[in-house]
């Protein structure tokens, strides 16, 4: 078995271990647990609990995790009804030198916003696939940027293509074995509906819900009609509404959301959802451009859990029809418009339009293709390639 690549997150966990706990949420499969050995490993000694493993279990809850130096990883605890309290407890009364990670599925994420008795003792980072410039330069450390920063690009090769069709989940990006990724797309998709949801939800009619999932791979790039969808699925529009919520707190789904701020007849609320893996997108236009928003959000993640800047994703849309695909929002201004495209003949009509009323000077057309790299002269688009643009990002 190959060494577990390092990950971006690595040094930033390590920092913030010197005085909080740290909690790692993100998707199913992501490889949280592979990082948090490696930083127990090098922490060291370590200590490893997986609440999942009923001889671990119950040494958490007879109180027989030794308190020594090191690093003490809990993984899957949340899955304990007053796990906050036992956290908080083990935390409060810990030795010198002992750090705490904890781990678990995206549930996680929803368990931790529950009350305040965590307050001021823990950091909270998400984990997310790998990314271009992950993959090519590895978890080398992120230096806190300027506010907003200058995006610098850097040449990354020809790795786009298997991030596009594998996805970037560890496991079968770094196989690179179609076989090795079918069978992951459908164990990943079972457990995800028949473990993490039916176990933490009440869902009554989930084989309704695993049809509504297989129907978003193929509206990712439009606005999400509930109405149209909720016929489909033979559900109530709340209902829909509702599901689509659960499957971006177990993190299936994400949703960006449109811009309207400063922009008169925009559309207010119909919002876009992308898939975490966006492998599972046939059509290659919808596949591209879900990518390309995957590393947006981890970029807005990063920026958020590691360094407390307000950096959000957006669409913008109006009333007439113009559109561009992602916005990107520090602290509450527009800074990146970013339009998506296979090829580099696009219209840049919505990117001007919207540059110009929104006052973003960064506005870009990322294609799939590496031909072009020029700044448009009627328009003062950056027209160039993905695999420059993703590695400014993370």
């Amino acid at each position: 078995m190959s060494e577990p690549r390092p990950r971006y997150l690595q040094s930033c966990i390590d920092e913030d271990l010197a005085d909080r706990m740290v909690f790692i949420g993100g998707p199913r499969q992501v490889g949280k647990t592979t990082l948090a050995r490696q930083i127990g490993d090098q922490q060291g000694p370590l200590q490893y609990f997986n609440w999942d493993r009923q001889e671990h279990r119950l040494a958490i809850l007879r109180g027989e995790a030794p308190q020594i130096p090191g690093c003490t990883v809990f993984d899957e605890i949340h899955k304990y009804p007053r796990w906050k309290s036992l956290i908080k407890g083990l935390w409060d009364t810990r030795i010198a030198g002992q750090r705490i990670i904890v781990t678990g599925s995206s549930r996680l994420d929803v368990y931790r916003r529950g009350g305040d008795s965590l307050m001021g003792r823990f950091r909270y980072h998400r984990l997310h696939p790998f990314s271009l410039k992950e993959l090519v330069f590895g978890g080398e450390p992120i230096s806190e940027p300027s506010s907003p920063p200058r995006l610098t690009f850097k040449k990354t090769g020809a790795l786009l293509e298997p991030l596009m069709r594998f996805g970037g989940f560890p496991e079968p990006l770094l196989a690179g074995s179609t076989r090795t990724h079918r069978r992951w797309r459908k164990e990943r998709f079972e457990r995800i509906f028949r473990d993490d949801i039916r176990d933490s939800e009440n869902v009554r009619t989930l084989a309704q819900l695993e049809l509504m999932a297989s129907l978003l791979p193929g509206r990712v790039k439009s606005p999400l009609s509930m109405k149209s969808l909720s016929e489909d699925v033979e559900v109530s529009p709340n209902t829909i509404k509702t599901w689509l919520e659960l499957l971006c707190r177990n993190y299936y789904l994400f949703r960006v959301p449109p811009w309207h701020q400063r922009l008169e007849r925009a559309l207010k609320k119909e919002c876009k959802y992308y898939l975490w893996d966006w492998s599972e997108i046939l059509d290659e236009g919808g596949r591209f451009e879900n990518l390309v928003a995957a590393h947006l959000l981890k970029y807005c993640h990063f920026m958020e859990d590691t360094f407390g800047f307000s950096v959000d994703l957006y669409y913008v849309r109006d009333q007439q029809g113009r559109e561009v695909d992602l916005l990107v929002v520090w602290d509450k201004k527009p800074w990146l418009l970013v339009e998506c495209s296979l090829q580099s003949g696009h219209s840049l009509t919505a990117l001007r339009y919207f540059g110009s009323r929104l006052g973003v000077s960064e506005v870009f057309l990322v294609t799939a293709s590496d031909s072009h790299d020029h700044r448009d002269r009627s328009t003062g688009v950056h027209i160039l390639p993905a695999t420059l643009f993703l590695s400014a990002l993370v």
